[in-house]
C-alpha cells in the first residue's frame, strides 16, 4: 500500500479527503481519518477491508493497477486453509471471502487488523521522546533509554515505530531479545541482535564466531564469556565508527547476567559515541542486576509505560473495530485496565465471533454473546482459530522459545522447510507468528506461553529431549542443544529428571566447547551428569569438566572440592593432568600453593607415567614455585619439564616450560638471556591455534623484558602487537595484561597521558589482582607527581582490598605510590619504611626491587639513615657491575652521587637515565645535582641543572615536582634560565 500510494503521490491528508464521503452502504457515512491512514501506511496497524477496497478504487483512477490489494488482504487474515480442508469442527469455517456489503442498516465489522501490541494510540509523548533520541543519534549524539512496563503494555511496538525510520536517517539498527529458555546462555541477546553468526568478512565478527565454535582455545578456567563481551563491545564501537547505530535489547528480564552487565557498560559509554541503546523489561522479576540498570538509566532516560487512558482506549477500539465504540463496548474494553494487548486481543476475539457490528451512523456496538474474561482467554480464542496441523507446528515452535529459525523447526519436525510454508503463512495470518530478522517469533511471549503451557509437563520434557537430539544430530550449536536438554531434565519442583545415555554421551563429547561458551549452563548439566554417570572414565572426564565450569563461574571452592574428589580415583593421564591443573589454579588464587605442590609430587611419583604427562605436571610444579617466589626451584623444575616435553614432542608443555625459564632468567637479572627463550617459545607456539593464549602471554612478558633492557622502541612495538592480538582473540585477563604492560612502558618513558589511558581502559574487576594493583599504582604515582593528591589516594584506596588478596607479593608501582603518599604528608621515615619493607621481604626477583632503589637511597639519606642508604647503594652498584643496561648504570651513579654529594656523578646519572629513555629519573638526577652545586657554591652550574630539571618535569606535566623545585631554588635566589623561543609561524 505504501509503495502504491507513493507512486500515485497520495498523502494521508489526500486519502482522508478522498475517503471522507465514501459510503459502502447507502446510509453509512464511514470516515477514514488522516491519522488512521498514517498508521496503516506506516505498518503500525492493518486497515479494515472496506478501506483497502476504496484505496484500490482510488488508485485505479490514477491508472495504477491495484486489483491484488484485496487478495493480499484476504490472504493475510484468512487463517483457514481451504486446500487442507481440516477446519476445527468446534467452530464454523471461514468463508472464502468476507462480504463487501452487509445488510442495509447494519454492516458486519471486517476481521480486525493484527496490530503490534498496543499500536501507538495514546503514546504521543513517549513517541516524541524516542524519535527525538533517534534524531539525536543520527546527528552523532548517543544516549540510552530503559523502558519498563507490564506484558502487553506496548514496549516493543513503541520502539519498533520509533526506530522504523532510523535506517532512512542513516543509522544501523540492531535488535536482540532475552529468551525465557535461554536465560543461562551468556550474551545471547547481543549475539543474536548484532547478527554475529551471519557470514561476514569482518575480522572482529570472524574472531567472535571462532570463539563460539571453540576454534580459539585457552587454558582451563579462561572466562570465554568475558572475552566475548569485550569483543562485542569492540564490535559495537566499530559499527558506531562507521555510522550511527541503534541497538535494542528487548525482554531484559530474561537476559543472562553477562548481557545485563554489558548493557550497563554500553549505557555508560553511549554518550561518547553515536549509539542509541534501548532496553526493555518487565517490572518483575526484581533482580539485583536489573535494579542496577535502573540506576544506570536514571532521569529522562527511563520510561515507565502504564495503561492507556480511557480516551486512548476508545481510540484504539475504534481503530480495531472500524467505528466509534458505544458504551457497552467501552465498558467491556475498560476491563482490560488500559493494556493495549488485552484490548487488541479482546476486540479481535469479539469481531472474529461476529459479536461487534457497525451501525448506520458508524458506531461500533456489542451484540449479544459472551466475551473473553481475561487476556489468556482472549489469546486462547485467537489460537482456537488455527487448524490442528498449524497448532502442532506452533507447539513445536514453542519448544524453541519466543524466537526461532525455520531451519530448527524443520529439523525437529523432520520435515522440509517447503512443507512448512503454508502452516507458517497461516500462523502469521492468524496473528500468532511474525518475522524477526532471519527467523520468526511469536507475536507476543504470552502467545508462546499459552501454547507451551497447554502441553502436559511429561510430554514437554520428552519433546525437549527429542528436539535436543534432533538438533545435535543436525550439527546445531552446542548452546541450542543444551537449552533443550535443560528443559528435558527439569523435573517438577526440585526433583530433576535423570539423564539418559544419549545425553551423557553428547555432554561428554561437547563439554569442552560448552564449558567455554556457557559455563553456567555447563555447570548445571555437568552436575546432573556426574550424579547420573557410573564410575569410570566417562565419569572422571565429566567431573574434570565440571570443576572447570565451576571455576569459570567463580565458585572456586566447589571447583577445588570436585577436583580433589575426582583425583582420588581418576587414572586416565589426561584427566589427572587436567584435575591437577585446576587444583593448582584454585590453590594459587587461595594462597595455598604449598598444598598443590604436595599433590603434584605424589602424581609425579606415580608408576608408568608418560613423558608427555610428566612434562605437563612438571610445568604445573614450576609455575607454582614461581608463584611462590622460589626462583631457583622454579628454574630447576622448568628445565626438567622442558627436557620431558622435548622428548614427548609436546608443544604445549615446551611453550610453558620456556616461559617459566624466561621469567626465572629475568628474575635473576639476566634479561638479555631471557629474550632467546621468549623467541624460542614463540616459535614453538606459532603454528598451533590452541596455544593462542600462551603466545599472548609470551608476547606480553617479552615486551616487559625489552623495557627492562631499556629497548623501549622494540618493547612498545611488541606490546602494541600483543594488544592488537589480545583485542582480536585474547581473554579478558590477557587483554588487561597487554594494556597494563603498555601502560607500564609508557609510564617509564614519560608518556603519562597515554599511560593513564592504557591502565584505566578496563575496570579493575576484569583484571587479576596483581595487574589491577600495578595499574592503580601507576595511576597513583603519576597523580602524585602531577599534584592530584585526591585522585592518587583514590587509586590507593581502590588497590587496598586487591593488595590484601596478594599477601606479601610485591607490586613495584603500588609500593612506590604508597611511599609517595607518606612523603606527601612529610612523613619521610614512613615513606622510607614503605620501600624498605620490599627489600626485607626476601624476594629473589631483582628487577622488581631495582626500580625502587633510587627513591629508597634518597629517602634514607634525607632521614640520616646512612647505614640503610649505604646498603641499598651497594645493591645498585652490584647490579650495575657487570651490566650494560643504561638505567642500571644510572641507578648506581645516582645512589653513589647522593651519598658522596657528588654533583658531577649525578649529572652522569642524568645522562645515563636519558640514554635509557626514562625522563622522570633524569629530572630527579638533575635536581639532585643542582642541589649539590648550590651546596658547593657553584650557582652557575646549579642554574643550568635546575633549568633542565624543570624543563623535563614540565614536559611530563609533573606540576608538584615543578613547584617543589622552583620553591627550593627560589629560596637560594636562583631562577630558571629563560629559554630561547623559536620564531612564531604565522
Amino acid at each position: 500500500m505504501r509503495r502504491l500510494t507513493d507512486v500515485a503521490g497520495l498523502t494521508c491528508r489526500a486519502l482522508e479527503e478522498l475517503t471522507s464521503t465514501f459510503k459502502p452502504t447507502a446510509d453509512n457515512p464511514s470516515f477514514h481519518s488522516k491519522s488512521q491512514w498514517g498508521r496503516w501506511l506506516n505498518g503500525q496497524s492493518m486497515p479494515p477491508r472496506n478501506a483497502v477496497r476504496r484505496l484500490g478504487e482510488i488508485l485505479a483512477t490514477e491508472d495504477i493497477a491495484a486489483e491484488h490489494l484485496l487478495d493480499l488482504w484476504s490472504r493475510t487474515f484468512m487463517a483457514a486453509s481451504s486446500e487442507e480442508g481440516e477446519q476445527d469442527e468446534s467452530r464454523p469455517a471461514f468463508p472464502a471471502e468476507l462480504p463487501a456489503v452487509a445488510p442495509v442498516g447494519l454492516q458486519a465489522t471486517e476481521l480486525p487488523p493484527v496490530t503490534l501490541a498496543g499500536a501507538l494510540v495514546g503514546r504521543d509523548g513517549e513517541m516524541a521522546l524516542l524519535t527525538g533520541l533517534v534524531k539525536e543519534v543520527a546527528g552523532g549524539r548517543g544516549g540510552s533509554v530503559l523502558i519498563e512496563g507490564e506484558p502487553g503494555i506496548g514496549k516493543s511496538a513503541l520502539v519498533r515505530a520509533a526506530v522504523a525510520e532510523a535506517s532512512e536517517a542513516g543509522c544501523q539498527v540492531f535488535w536482540g531479545a532475552g529468551d525465557e529458555l535461554g536465560q543461562t546462555l551468556p550474551l545471547l541477546p547481543f549475539l543474536d541482535g548484532l547478527r554475529v553468526r551471519e557470514p561476514s568478512a569482518n575480522p572482529r565478527r570472524e574472531a567472535i564466531v571462532r570463539l563460539l565454535r571453540g576454534e580459539v582455545a585457552a587454558d582451563s578456567g579462561t572466562d570465554v564469556p568475558a572475552i566475548l563481551a569485550e569483543q562485542l563491545l569492540a564490535l559495537v564501537a566499530e559499527h558506531c565508527a562507521v555510522r550511527p547505530a541503534v541497538l535494542v535489547v528487548d525482554d531484559l528480564q530474561w537476559a543472562d547476567p553477562a548481557s545485563v552487565t554489558l548493557w550497563g557498560r554500553l549505557a555508560r559509554s553511549a554518550r561518547r559515541v553515536p549509539l542509541l541503546l534501548v532496553g526493555m523489561m518487565r517490572p518483575v522479576p526484581q533482580r539485583e542486576d536489573l535494579l542496577a540498570l535502573r540506576r544506570v538509566a536514571g532521569g529522562t532516560a527511563r520510561l515507565e509505560l502504564t495503561g492507556l487512558t480511557g480516551a486512548a482506549v476508545a481510540d484504539l477500539v475504534a481503530d480495531l473495530a472500524g467505528g466509534r465504540p458505544d458504551g457497552s463496548l467501552l465498558r467491556l474494553a475498560g476491563g482490560a485496565a488500559g493494556n493495549p494487548l488485552y484490548v487488541t486481543e479482546l476486540i479481535t476475539a469479539l469481531t472474529r465471533g461476529s459479536k461487534v457490528t457497525i451501525t448506520g451512523t458508524g458506531i461500533a456496538t456489542l451484540t449479544t454473546g459472551s466475551a473473553p474474561g481475561s487476556l489468556s482467554a482472549a489469546i486462547a480464542d485467537r489460537l482456537g482459530f488455527v487448524t490442528k496441523p498449524v497448532r502442532e507446528v506452533l507447539r513445536v515452535a514453542a519448544l524453541l522459545g519466543v524466537g526461532f529459525t525455520v531451519t530448527d523447526l524443520a529439523i525437529i519436525l523432520d520435515r522440509n522447510v517447503t512443507d512448512l510454508v503454508r502452516a507458517i503463512d497461516d500462523a502469521r495470518a492468524a496473528g500468532v507468528l511474525a518475522e524477526s530478522g532471519n527467523g520468526l517469533e511469536f507475536r507476543h511471549p504470552l502467545i508462546r506461553a499459552a501454547l507451551y503451557n497447554e502441553m502436559p509437563a511429561p510430554v514437554r520434557a520428552a519433546w525437549h529431549r527429542d528436539a535436543g537430539r534432533a538438533l545435535a544430530e543436525a550439527g546445531a550449536p552446542a548452546g541450542r542443544v543444551a537449552r533443550q536438554i535443560l528443559q528435558a531434565i527439569a523435573g517438577p519442583g526440585d526433583t530433576p529428571e535423570p539423564m539418559d545415555n544419549w545425553m551423557l554421551t553428547w555432554l561428554a563429547d561437547t563439554a569442552d566447547l560448552l564449558v567455554g561458551q556457557a559455563p553456567q549452563v555447563a555447570a548445571e548439566l555437568l552436575r546432573r551428569a556426574v550424579a547420573n554417570s557410573p564410575a569410570g572414565l566417562q565419569h572422571d572426564r565429566l567431573a574434570a569438566r565440571l570443576a572447570d565450569a565451576l571455576y569459570r563461574t567463580g565458585d572456586r571452592t566447589a571447583a577445588e572440592a570436585i577436583a580433589s574428589q575426582a583425583l582420588a580415583h581418576a587414572s586416565e593421564p589426561d584427566v589427572v593432568v587436567d584435575l591437577h591443573w585446576m587444583l593448582a589454579q584454585c590453590r594459587m588464587l587461595a594462597g595455598e600453593s604449598t598444598e598443590s605442590l604436595a599433590t603434584l609430587d605424589r602424581a609425579l611419583a606415580s608408576p608408568g607415567i608418560s613423558a608427555r604427562h610428566r612434562a605437563r605436571l612438571l610445568v604445573l610444579a614450576a609455575r607454582t614455585h614461581s608463584h611462590l617466589g622460589e626462583v631457583d626451584k622454579a628454574g630447576r623444575v622448568a628445565s626438567s619439564a622442558l627436557a620431558a616435553a622435548s622428548e614427548a614432542g609436546d608443544n604445549w608443555a615446551m611453550g610453558w616450560a620456556l616461559l617459566v625459564l624466561a621469567m626465572v632468567t629475568s628474575a635473576r637479572g639476566r634479561m638479555a638471556d631471557a629474550l632467546p627463550l621468549f623467541d624460542r617459545a614463540l616459535t614453538v607456539t606459532q603454528a598451533d591455534p590452541a596455544l593462542t593464549d600462551l603466545r599472548l602471554l609470551l608476547q606480553i612478558n617479552k615486551a616487559i623484558t625489552l623495557g627492562d633492557l631499556d629497548r623501549y622502541e622494540e618493547a612498545l612495538a611488541v606490546a602494541g602487537q600483543a594488544l592488537r592480538f589480545a583485542d582480536q582473540v585474547g581473554t579478558t585477563f590477557r587483554l588487561a595484561q597487554a594494556h597494563s604492560a603498555l601502560g607500564q612502558l609508557l609510564s617509564q618513558t614519560g608518556r603519562w597521558d597515554d599511560a593513564l589511558a592504557e591502565v584505566g581502559i578496563l575496570p579493575e574487576d576484569l583484571k587479576e589482582p596483581a595487574g589491577a594493583c600495578s595499574d592503580l599504582g601507576i595511576a597513583a604515582v603519576i597523580s602524585f607527581h602531577r599534584g592530584n593528591v585526591a585522585a592518587a589516594r583514590g587509586h590507593l584506596a581502590a588497590a587496598a582490598p586487591l593488595a590484601e588478596r596478594l599477601g606479601h607479593r610485591l607490586v613495584n608501582s603500588l609500593t612506590l605510590a604508597r611511599s609517595l603518599d607518606r612523603e606527601q604528608d612529610g612523613a619521610l621515615p614512613d615513606a622510607l619504611a614503605a620501600l624498605a619493607d620490599a627489600f626485607d621481604g626476601g624476594t629473589e626477583e631483582v628487577e622488581e626491587i631495582e626500580d625502587l632503589l633510587p627513591d629508597a637511597v634518597r629517602l634514607a639519606a634525607q632521614t640520616g639513615n646512612l647505614g640503610t642508604a649505604q646498603a641499598l647503594a651497594g645493591q645498585a652498584t652490584a647490579l650495575a657491575a657487570e651490566s650494560k643496561i643504561p638505567h642500571r648504570q644510572a641507578n648506581a651513579l645516582y645512589c653513589r652521587g647522593l651519598l658522596d654529594h657528588d654533583a658531577s656523578r649525578l649529572l652522569a646519572a642524568a645522562e645515563r637515565y636519558d640514554d635509557a629513555g626514562r625522563p622522570l629519573l633524569t629530572a630527579k638526577a638533575l635536581e639532585a645535582a643542582a642541589v649539590n652545586f648550590v651546596d658547593a657554591g657553584d650557582r652557575g652550574q646549579a642554574r643550568v641543572a635546575f633549568t633542565r630539571a624543570v624543563e623535563v618535569y614540565t614536559s611530563l606535566g609533573a606540576a608538584a615536582d615543578v613547584a617543589r623545585v622552583q620553591a627550593t631554588f627560589l629560596a637560594h635566589g636562583i631562577r630558571c634560565r629563560p629559554r630561547v623561543k623559536s620564531p612564531m609561524r604565522r
